[in-house]
């Protein structure tokens, strides 16, 4: 019930104290990436960081949108991005982005895990067969991560502080999750869930991914945090239904809200004290549920996407 009570907090937060312009420090010398930046959440992060002068990656699926979102950020903030396409629904697709970062760039400070997709229709499953939502959200930016891992770990080494960060965007609906692993891939278990329950799954998935992450590699100078945005007016509930979103009107945020508590987690000195917690509206720490901090769920989570992403090492 508790966690329930404090779904309905995050819901209703108030109006952010964390000012954007403000509160995020100088990030001059830093690299980001933000997948899923050519909209909604994503590019309002691209827009805060380019702002306070980080070299920016955003992540596109064509290069059309990519250049579309970078024009209208060039004209937001008076930087201009630079762009890595990315489908984080196809494993190929990832590998070669992050290969095309990889030869650009031999660091990393913080990677920003946006992108994500909501309450798609039941027939949509990944180039490699998975379900789209655990496919997207949390397989392919797993797959992102491990590729940029030992970036990410020697460009922790080289800071005073000693650390770097990945922040992972969950969501409240991650009460509803729970991973059913006969779900992963279509069949007749995951044809008897609704599109927002698997939609669901992948937010607690990646709840426990970001905590695994924490566990695995925290004292090795990965400060690994998930987040929930808010409920927030974005083109990702383009595909939830027409009634659903009549509801969910009046309990949305204007879309920059959404990223106040990413890029508090991401950029502040208090972020860098959050490993393995729970950031919630707006730029403060929250409970999870309690089964996303198991040890053992996220060893074996881990364990199976890392099975997933091996015929692509040798590929």
């Amino acid at each position: 019930m508790g966690a329930y009570l404090s779904a309905f907090r995050q819901t209703f937060p108030g109006k952010p104290k964390f000012d954007i312009d403000r509160d995020v420090p100088d990030l001059s010398g830093k690299v980001m990436i933000v997948t899923g930046a050519t909209t909604g959440i994503g590019k309002e992060i691209a827009k805060g960081l380019l702002r306070r002068n980080a070299k920016v990656y955003i992540t596109a699926k064509s290069h059309g949108k990519a250049e579309g979102a970078i024009a209208d950020l060039e004209k937001a903030s008076g930087k201009k991005p630079e762009y890595l396409i990315l489908d984080l629904a196809d494993l190929n697709s990832v590998k070669v982005a992050a290969e095309d970062f990889l030869s650009k760039e031999t660091q990393i400070h913080v990677l920003f895990k946006n992108a994500g997709v909501q309450d798609a229709p039941i027939d949509w499953l990944t180039a490699q067969g998975y379900d789209l939502h655990i496919g997207t959200n949390v397989l392919g930016h797993f797959y992102f991560t491990h590729l940029l891992l030992p970036t990410l770990l020697s460009t922790a080494k080289s800071l005073p502080e000693g650390k770097t960060r990945v922040i992972n965007t969950s969501s409240s609906t991650h009460l509803q999750g729970g991973l059913d692993y006969t779900t992963f891939r279509d069949g007749k278990e995951r044809r008897k869930l609704s599109s927002r329950k698997l939609y669901g799954q992948s937010k607690f998935g990646t709840l426990v991914f970001g905590k695994e992450l924490a566990r695995r590699y925290g004292d090795q100078g990965i400060v690994s945090v998930a987040v929930n945005p808010g409920s927030i007016q974005s083109d990702i509930r383009r595909y939830t239904p027409r009634l659903q979103r009549w509801i969910n009107q009046f309990s949305l945020h204007p879309t920059p809200y959404g990223a106040v508590t990413q890029l508090w987690a991401g950029t502040t000195l208090e972020g860098l004290d959050m490993n393995g917690k729970y950031g919630v509206p707006w730029a403060r720490e929250g409970p999870p549920r309690k089964d996303a901090e198991d040890p053992e769920v996220g060893r074996k989570f881990w364990e199976w996407m890392d099975d997933q992403v091996k015929e692509f090492e040798v590929a």
